[in-house]
């Protein structure tokens, strides 16, 4: 199954929201590249962003076979050493559902550097097809109705909740879920497993 359609767009409006807010945020984001306070610890991903994913190595692998071997490397890599703990199938990469491993995940790896990240660069390798939750990480934003804003630990710093919410960053999240009907939203991963994944 490939991504839906509409995924596109779905990028399009998260990025052109980041744009925005790191414009209306100035000195307060402080996201750049190098900065991979976010790029540490696992974290599960959804089916449109595996898909996502997916598609960013069919695309490398064709463009710049080379980096994509060392993607692939790391990937394998980090499933080598942390897999045996992995709370989920290791054979598909799919986590658990159960209460005990959803418990288990919270203490899963939570320092590891992910694979998709160049050690040397501080760069993303797969940067134009990382998952929702590394693109909208860093500026003012509320994961659900009624929630709090929540920011990265470093940014806004000194800056008033006034002046925070003025920065807040909107989430298609409608949109997103409206795509994930339209595939089996109940699968979730991590980037490592999505790397690795055959069309």
């Amino acid at each position: 199954m490939g991504l839906p359609a509409k995924d596109r767009a779905l990028v399009q409006i998260v990025d052109g929201a980041l744009a925005d807010v790191a414009r209306r945020s100035g000195d307060w984001l402080v996201c750049r590249l190098g900065c991979t306070q976010c790029c540490h610890g696992a974290f599960a991903i959804n089916e449109l962003d595996a898909l996502r994913l997916l598609a960013g190595m069919e695309s490398l692998r064709s463009a710049e076979p080379e980096l994509a071997a060392k993607v692939e490397r790391r990937a394998r890599a980090w499933i080598a050493e942390h897999g045996p703990s992995f709370p989920g199938d290791r054979a598909t990469g799919l986590l658990g559902q159960s209460e005990e491993a959803q418990e288990r995940f919270e203490e899963f790896a939570n320092d590891a550097a992910c694979p998709a990240l160049d050690p040397v660069s501080g760069r993303c390798d797969v940067y134009a097809w990382r998952p929702m939750t590394c693109r909208v990480f860093g500026p003012p934003v509320r994961m659900g109705e009624g929630d709090a804003l929540g920011t990265c630990e470093l940014c806004f710093t000194g800056a008033s909740e006034d002046e925070i919410a003025a920065c807040e960053m909107t989430v298609p999240h409608e949109l997103e879920a409206e795509l994930l009907d339209e595939i089996d939203a109940s699968r979730e991963t991590i980037v490592a497993f999505a790397l690795l994944r055959s069309p």
